[in-house]
């Protein structure tokens, strides 16, 4: 795959997802009346949407930026914790085969922006000049 394809996929892919993490993340947040529902169904206090509202509103903004991979990095892994803990709260309360595999779907298609993100970086380290030989050499002549 070419460097621009990966990168027209990833974009694909990343952009929709980052949105629908603000866009949960945002109601979460404002306490909407849907999220409400759903936290008494699960048994979890309604503060508890207020920190997986930010949680996702900050993993939303570290997936859009491009400049510190170790940020997208935790944010890649808090929405892992984030779906897996949906997908276990769902089979808990025993709801339907849908609401139980959609968090699956859905960190399967993270996991495709995850693994093109991965893509990108290596093609673009690979893209650089290499480095002097005597940069790259070992760092302490052999002994003996």
């Amino acid at each position: 795959m070419s460097p621009k394809t990966a990168a027209v996929l990833y974009w694909s892919l990343t952009l929709p997802f980052a949105a629908f993490m603000l866009f949960g993340g945002i109601s979460e947040v404002i306490h909407h009346p849907s999220g409400l529902a759903i936290m008494e169904h699960l048994g979890y206090p309604p503060h508890v949407l207020t920190v997986l509202g930010i949680g996702k509103l900050l993993g939303a903004a570290a997936l859009l930026q491009p400049w510190f991979r170790g940020i997208k990095e935790w944010a890649y892994a808090g929405f892992t914790f984030n779906l897996l803990g949906a997908f276990a709260a769902r089979y808990a309360a025993h709801d339907g085969f849908w609401l139980v595999a959609s968090p699956w779907l859905f960190l399967a298609f993270m996991a495709a922006t995850y693994l093109l993100w991965h893509r990108l970086l290596r093609q673009r380290a690979l893209a650089r000049p290499a480095l002097n030989a005597s940069v790259t050499g070992p760092l302490m002549p052999a002994l003996g």
